[in-house]
């Protein structure tokens, strides 16, 4: 129960209110292009078989809100007076060194074994 038109050559039909003409893309074998008047006022075109609802998006597309200004609001500033530094993670900091007890000598090792 399709009402879809099949065109190959060039074609014009009735989709509600609008009109579609359909004629073949340029340089392409099987490729239509699609455009969408509203009266004898061109809408829009498209490649794909259009629907009623696309033709009304053409007609009427939704309104979009305006762009909101980009603003980081994570800079950091200065410092306070009398703040800590930030701690290092765990991953960043320096393993500390172990004490060696005053009873072992290091005379033993060569200098490949340091």
């Amino acid at each position: 129960m399709s009402t879809t038109p099949v065109l190959t050559e060039r074609g014009r039909f009735m989709l509600g209110k609008y009109e579609v003409v359909a004629q073949p893309i340029p340089h392409s074998a099987h490729m239509l292009r699609y455009t969408v008047y509203l009266g004898k006022t061109r809408i829009g075109s498209m490649v794909s078989m259009p629907t009623e609802s696309d033709c009304r998006f053409m007609e009427k597309p939704p309104v979009v809100p305006p762009l909101k200004i980009f603003y980081v609001t994570t800079r950091p500033g200065r410092p306070k007076k009398g703040s800590k530094p930030p701690a290092l993670p765990v991953e960043k900091q320096q393993p500390g060194r172990e004490v060696l007890p005053s009873d072992v000598s290091l005379d033993g090792l060569g200098p490949q074994d340091r």
